[in-house]
């Protein structure tokens, strides 16, 4: 399945019906009033947000969504029938704004929660509602109101506990599919990954949380390099970052140039992401050129007050105290927000 994150779609609500000019004609009455009765609502547009749901990739292929007109008034004083909403379903983390003026119309952050984007028109009055004691038989109605119609923007941007954030082909893929059942395509050429993975992680017999690897960030990624701002979005759901260097390659620029790289690209996209909390990770300690660097490497990083994790993905080395500290982090993070 492609990840669609983006989709532009025009959305017209219902009119609202007509009202009715109509008149009592019975047996033995003979002066039958007016008994137009007024037109039904028109259909609103409504976006859902539903977990079954990961891509905006329908959005794509169905880009106009068109209420139904109220049904017109009629005699008897009987309403027209309202039209049934129309429902635009879209994935949990789904932002809509109004392309024309920008303003924000949804955050769908929970399954199942519904928001009105455009509002079906009331139906015109019939003629039994102007009826007056100086005008008895009124032979007018009104036109329902007109729909809402407006070109909105939809982005994805996804939900999860933990970003897993770093230079290309530093291990990223193959540390999700280590500690969850995701399985991204792995291969040894920068961007592999083309879309955002999400894992689920079991860490004990109670505590779960959701991991992103977020692909593509190399310097002047803000500015559109490499995959450019196309994912970087997706951090800013996230409650914590973990960062992943990888000491291994030739040449060897510094772990901390590596470091200083992929968090300057995150202040220039948004400060409050760069103000996440981080845990650092060294990848791939199962190589001979990794082990080498690592003392000093870990060394220069405590001096700057951070703490490092050393992990082997390939054999599993690290990865429990690394978990281990993800879950105290997301803990701490939890009841700070809730203090807050």
């Amino acid at each position: 399945m492609r990840f669609v994150d983006e989709a532009k779609i025009y959305i017209k609500s219902g009119d609202g019906g007509p009202g009715c000019v109509s008149f009592r004609r019975e047996k033995y009455v003979p002066r039958g009033g007016p008994d137009g009765g007024d037109g039904g609502k028109g259909g609103d547009i409504v976006a859902v947000a539903s977990r079954s749901h990961r891509t905006l990739l329908d959005m794509k292929f169905n880009q106009h969504h068109v209420a139904r007109r109220g049904g017109p008034g009629e005699g008897s004083n009987r309403t027209g029938k309202s039209s049934e909403d129309v429902e635009i379903v879209v994935p949990v983390g789904t932002v809509i704004r109004d392309m024309e003026t920008g303003e924000l119309l949804a955050d769908m952050i929970e399954d199942g929660q519904r928001v009105v984007l455009a509002r079906g028109g009331i139906g015109g009055k019939g003629n039994a509602r102007f009826k007056t004691a100086t005008n008895q038989a009124p032979r007018y109605a009104q036109d329902g109101l007109p729909g809402e119609e407006k070109t909105v923007s939809l982005e994805l941007k996804l939900i999860a506990d933990v970003g897993i954030v770093g230079l290309p082909n530093v291990g990223k893929s193959t540390l999700i599919a280590r500690i969850s059942a995701a399985r991204p395509k792995i291969a040894d050429y920068p961007f592999t990954t083309l879309k955002p993975n999400l894992g689920v992680v079991r860490l004990g017999d109670r505590q779960t949380f959701v991991v992103a690897d977020i692909p593509g960030l190399i310097e002047g990624a803000h500015q559109g390099a490499g995959l450019g701002t196309k994912f970087l979005r997706h951090i800013e759901r996230t409650s914590i970052l973990l960062h992943i260097i990888d000491i291994s390659k030739e040449p060897f620029t510094g772990a901390w140039n590596d470091f200083e790289t992929i968090n300057s690209e995150l202040a220039s996209f948004s400060p409050a992401v760069r103000e996440k909390p981080q845990i650092v990770a060294i990848s791939k300690i199962d190589l001979t050129s990794t082990r080498e660097r690592l003392d000093e490497t870990a060394a220069f990083f405590r001096e700057k007050g951070i703490r490092i994790f050393p992990v082997s993905a390939a054999t599993g080395e690290g990865i429990r105290e690394l978990l281990q500290e993800i879950g105290k982090r997301l803990d701490d993070y939890s009841r700070a927000q809730t203090e807050g």
